[in-house]
């Protein structure tokens, strides 16, 4: 479909505005089936599954003085890293955009701190204290100028361009953006602003001093922090294969961020062009040269790892592709570099993704399949369906939860016994908490419920009859070959189902669906009759 944008070009000087219509290239269209049509072939768009960008703190245990040390890493959704660390000698140190580590201090007075506000800030910290005592640089010019040599090694510095480099490197949105999901996620982890609407999307020097305070005291083993005009909130480190920390970039977003990359070339052009043509000349349509923005869009759907030719030799395969989630693709894992722990299966998956089905090979663990009642919140995290519970009472409300807030409660099986009106029948029931832990409880403990016993199994997984007698490894093995079953010749309906096949069948959109129920009439090749039961 065609896509036109207004643009305006005003003349600063004379005042005058020339408003234009210009033509900006086609863009594919989904159809009704969630494909695209590229070339005259059917391709679907995997959604990928990437770290979130947020705060992550970690503890790594020093080899040569078995001493544990502690990191953590502000990882942006674009931009440039940023990382502290407390190393064996008890300093803390900052990189910023993975350059030469340097003393936290620094970093500090740049941004306009003296040593005596240092102090006052971080004054319970011993370590803090040493790095400011063995941190050399007096007062902000000096410290900018220390990060402006490590940034820029050979150049000049000066101490506005120093300036200018860190406010455009963290705090300026046309180089650093966290996006609001990792706004959110930095929030939520340090106890700023919880509950407040989220307006920025960049990095805050408030961030930067609640980072620093939340490793210090990590470092220094206390259990909870409090930052001025926060709230108190737990200090532990993060696990980057949970789920609350790793989220989904769907169709829209992978396109999008393919048209910001057309469009920041096309801005180059656009000033090109001002500069060089004659001013009275100029019309919007002169300026924009919407190649850039055509080909990074061509580029995607055409050859990217995560725009893949639809596998449609049955209506599940179709579907199957569709709800892949794949830890591949440009800004994700590569197969060479992933390691055990990502291709694991973790408690976090849970009714979020399948843990049978995956690719044997090389690809194993990296790609998965979306569970059967999981969905995609506003920021892309992955949420499940409980049954509320009130009181040991099993309500009918259902409610989603994320990795996260599913942590905090404590969950029953689906299959626990209940009575008529809701009850437990036993006095206590097998619940499961954060981390796999697996117990059993009063029944008035219990905070929700599993909403079906297929909850955690994907879509071909839960096709699978009697799945409960099945070997794991077998049943990935099955779940993997539904999809290339072919076509029979006499179709016959299966002796055993599991009651999942109506809903794929309609849900891939492979087959025709009556509008009302009714009695077929009259079948041909181009029509099929109904009778409704309405008449």
């Amino acid at each position: 479909a065609p896509l036109f944008v207004t643009a305006e070009f005003i003349n600063n000087n004379t005042g005058e505005i020339k408003s234009q219509t210009v033509f900006m290239g086609d863009f594919p269209m989904m159809t009704e089936k969630g494909t695209f049509i590229i070339n005259g072939t059917e391709r679907g768009v995997v959604s990928q599954l990437v770290r979130s960008p947020g705060v992550y703190f970690d503890e790594t245990i020093d080899k040569s003085t078995d001493k544990t040390l502690h990191s953590v890493k502000v990882i942006p959704s674009r931009g440039a890293w940023l990382e502290f660390d407390v190393d064996k000698r008890d300093t803390v140190g900052v990189r910023i955009d993975r350059k030469r580590r340097q003393p936290v201090t620094v970093l500090l007075k740049a941004l306009g701190w003296t040593s005596e506000q240092i102090v006052e800030r971080f004054g319970f910290s011993e370590i803090m204290r040493s790095t400011l005592e063995k941190d050399n640089t007096v007062g902000t010019d000096e410290a900018l100028l220390d990060i402006y040599r490590k940034l820029r090694p050979g150049e000049p510095p000066t101490k506005e361009s120093a300036q200018t480099l860190l406010e455009n490197l963290f705090f300026k949105e046309k180089r650093y953006d966290l996006a609001r999901v990792g706004r959110y996620k930095v929030n939520k982890k340090l106890g700023l602003h919880v509950g407040e609407p989220i307006t920025s999307s960049t990095l805050t020097e408030e961030d930067v001093v609640a980072t620093i305070e939340y490793l210090v005291r990590l470092h220094e083993g206390q259990t909870t922090m409090t930052v001025p005009g926060g709230v108190e909130v737990p200090v532990e480190t993060d696990d980057i294969d949970h789920f609350g920390n790793r989220r989904l970039r769907t169709v829209g977003e992978l396109i999008q961020n393919q048209i910001r990359v057309g469009m920041s070339r096309m801005e180059r052009v656009v000033r090109e062009r001002m500069t060089t043509q004659d001013v009275e000349a100029i019309t919007p349509q002169t300026l924009i040269n919407i190649r850039p923005v055509v080909a990074a869009i061509k580029e995607f759907f055409g050859t990217s790892q995560l725009s893949q030719f639809m596998d449609q030799n049955n209506p599940l395969s179709g579907l199957t592709n569709k709800r892949r989630l794949s830890a591949l693709g440009p800004g994700g894992l590569s197969r060479e570099r992933a390691g055990l722990e990502v291709r694991d299966v973790h408690p976090s998956h849970y009714g979020r993704m399948c843990p049978i089905e995956t690719p044997e090979g090389p690809n194993i663990g990296l790609i998965g399949s979306l569970s059967v009642y999981a969905r995609v919140n506003p920021f892309g995290f992955i949420e499940t369906p409980y049954r509320k519970v009130v009181d040991g009472v099993v309500s009918d409300e259902i409610v989603y939860l994320t990795a996260d807030e599913e942590d905090r409660h404590v969950v029953a099986q689906a299959n626990s016994p209940i009575d008529a009106d809701g009850r437990f029948v036993e006095p206590r029931v097998l619940v499961r908490r954060k981390a796999g832990e697996v117990e059993y409880v009063p029944s008035s403990e219990v905070d929700y419920m599993d909403v079906s016993p297929r909850q955690m199994v994907s879509v071909a997984t839960a096709m699978i009859p009697f799945l409960e007698h099945d070997d794991a490894n077998r049943a990935l093995m099955g779940a993997n070959m539904q999809r290339q079953a072919v076509p029979l010749v006499r179709s016959e309906a299966p002796l055993v189902g599991t009651g999942m096949e109506l809903r794929a069948a309609i849900d891939a959109g492979d087959v025709v669906v009556a509008e009302e129920s009714g009695v077929i009439e009259e079948v041909s090749a181009d029509y099929i009759t109904v009778m409704h039961d309405n008449g």
